[in-house]
């Protein structure tokens, strides 16, 4: 038995326990796990080993094992002591956000789980991380977006537009605007700003890395009662927006499990071919989010339709085929 089946198997004894008002016997835990009931002794006395109010009473001739949930006694929140442990576990997770204001406030939380559950638990369940590792990297550091984050997230709170300097990259260019701030967002490895911008006078996303000298203004907003992320980003590969279209990638042999076992875009569907590649369909804007994730699978991918996107990945592959063949090419 590896040591992952050990772990999971304690923690849904202790759910298990936890969510059963008349306790479990060790028989019945044995036969739910198909395990032996010395097995399950073991689980029971490593969980109370590590400070989990475990205990069992003799009910109707039978040892009756129950987990004592005091955590509504103790914090102001009734977290129960599974809840508790899958936030002590997240942390890992939500590193992501070091050094931005939110991640002092989850700090806080993790310290306070800390002093809520018994030393041993502690240690039992810094043992059980060990072997469990889940990781959301972000692209850059948060740090220099510390104040910026605060500021934005205390104007979108307010319902107050700011000003702020915005670089955009595909121009080269920076230029100063007034918007209203929605939406903080993370994805893809980076911080996101969505909101009404009154340059342009439409909703539009912002790097927060290209945000610099913000205000925040007197000026209120409301956010539209319609609005919504999922409808905002329902067309995007990723965060980039656009005008939606049908496209068609051919994946060779190769390249087919890779594609098959993920969902890239909740509107993808795929079809088989004879020799064993497929296409893949999706319904997003051609931008330069997907420009790239097709030209990174290399001569594994044929863009079929729309022509416009293969005709701009043809230039785009033939200019860097270029760089490999043209000593002077490679010098631009």
């Amino acid at each position: 038995m590896s040591r992952g089946d050990q772990v999971e198997r304690q923690w849904r004894i202790m759910q298990i326990l936890l969510s059963s008002h008349y306790g479990k016997t060790v028989k019945e835990l044995a036969e739910r796990f198909e395990c032996s009931q010395r097995t399950i002794y073991r689980d029971l006395e490593t969980l109370q080993l590590a400070g989990f109010p475990i205990y069992n009473e003799r009910e109707d001739g039978a040892n009756r094992w129950f987990l004592m949930d005091r955590t509504t006694q103790r914090v102001p929140i009734p977290f129960s002591y599974a809840e508790l442990v899958a936030l002590y576990f997240s942390r890992d997770l939500l590193k992501v956000f070091r050094d931005t204001v939110f991640y002092d406030a989850l700090d806080s939380l993790f310290e306070k789980i800390t002093v809520t559950l018994p030393p041993e638990s502690i240690r039992y369940l810094d043992r059980v991380r060990k072997t469990l590792f889940a990781s959301l990297k972000p692209s850059g550091t948060c740090t220099p977006n510390r104040d910026i984050i605060a500021r934005l997230n205390e104007a979108a709170i307010a319902g107050k537009a700011v000003e702020m300097d915005y670089y955009t990259m595909s121009r080269k260019d920076e230029t100063r605007r007034m918007m209203d701030p929605y939406q903080l967002c993370f994805l893809n490895g980076s911080f996101y700003l969505i909101g009404f911008c009154h340059l342009r006078q439409d909703v539009r996303t912002f790097a927060l890395d290209r945000i610099s000298n913000l205000v925040v203004t007197e000026q209120g907003f409301s956010v539209p009662g319609d609005f919504t992320m999922e409808d905002l980003l329902k067309s995007s590969f990723g965060i980039q927006r656009g005008e939606s279209q049908r496209i068609r990638i051919r994946f060779d042999t190769d390249a087919a499990g890779y594609i098959r076992e993920k969902t890239w875009h909740e509107s993808q569907s795929i079809t088989d071919e004879m020799d064993g590649g497929i296409v893949l369909q999706i319904d997003v804007a051609a931008t330069d989010e997907i420009k790239n994730w097709i030209r990174s699978w290399g001569a594994h991918a044929e863009v079929l339709a729309p022509e416009s996107l293969r005709a701009k990945i043809r230039v785009e592959l033939l200019a860097a085929a270029a760089r490999y063949t043209d000593p002077a090419a490679s010098r631009k």
